[in-house]
């Protein structure tokens, strides 16, 4: 059974809705998931006018609604003043947690349009020297390799870097084997990295978009795993199912070997993350 300092440390990652319909849609899984006491909720964040003005909206929201809130702030393609302008303005909404990252190039920049930080490890030492002690800061991690990382031993390096800079623990890319996550620690250990490395969960439930996500953000899809889903073709239901049987049992073997929590990327959807998060024992 989970302890409640196990309960309290789940939390969720959201998106910013494109419409409104999306925005009625998130506030009811928020409402949802909310009941379950999450340490915070994250709200991700894209480069650019647009983007960037809907992920405000979502955090002024969930702020209004008194939900601890973390906003991810991505540095590539930012000048240091921008940046700066965006971590005044959080602190002076009250936000005491980000999850800082070194986002993807906006389509169409090129590299001449990388902003003033290039590294997630910059924008890191930025948050820490211009407000010391303001932000709890997380940062990414990646048990399977930053895909345009040149090796694992670099990747590491870079992870290392981030820490030193100033992060106070970090959030995993989603996997879905656990020993990937469980090698990274022991990677991490041996390079005195001592922050606490929360698991990202990615709740199955449509594998041509899993597929497509896995593709992106290089995290692999086990064969057996991917061979199961192909399986069930256009059978939703039996993906569904398949799906959450195996992310609970992945979800039981990280917690019962250490993992200090669990991250869930929603996509702004309730169910299925809590489907998952019941079957685990409240």
């Amino acid at each position: 059974m989970h302890t409640e300092h196990q309960k309290r440390n789940i939390s969720f990652e959201l998106f910013p809705p494109k419409t409104e319909k999306g925005f009625e849609n998130l506030k009811h899984s928020v409402a949802e998931l909310k009941a379950e006491q999450p340490a915070y909720f994250s709200v991700t964040y894209g480069a650019g006018g647009s983007t960037q003005k809907r992920t405000f909206d979502t955090v002024n929201w969930l702020m209004e609604e008194q939900i601890t809130t973390a906003p991810h702030l991505s540095c590539i393609g930012a000048s240091r003043e921008e940046i700066l302008e965006i971590l005044e303005y959080y602190k002076s909404i009250g936000i005491g947690r980000l999850v800082a990252l070194r986002g993807d190039l906006p389509s169409g920049t090129g590299l001449g349009d990388l902003g003033d930080l290039s590294h997630a490890n910059q924008l890191v030492a930025l948050i820490q020297e211009t407000y010391p002690q303001q932000f709890h800061i997380e940062v990414a991690a990646y048990p399977e390799f930053h895909p345009q990382a040149s090796s694992p031993q670099q990747d590491l390096s870079n992870f290392k870097l981030k820490v030193e800079a100033g992060a106070d623990s970090a959030i995993t890319q989603f996997f879905y084997n656990a020993d990937a996550y469980f090698r990274f620690l022991d990677n991490c250990q041996q390079l005195q990295i001592d922050i606490p490395i929360v698991p990202g969960i990615m709740p199955i439930t449509n594998f041509t978009q899993l597929a497509r996500f896995s593709d992106a953000c290089g995290t692999e899809i086990p064969r057996w795993l991917r061979k199961r889903l192909e399986g069930f073709g256009d059978d939703l239901e039996a993906i569904r199912g398949y799906g959450k049987d195996v992310v609970i049992q992945l979800c039981e073997r990280l917690l019962a070997g250490g993992a200090p929590g669990l991250h869930f990327y929603t996509m702004n959807q309730s169910k299925p993350t809590l489907d998952i998060w019941q079957a685990l024992g409240r």
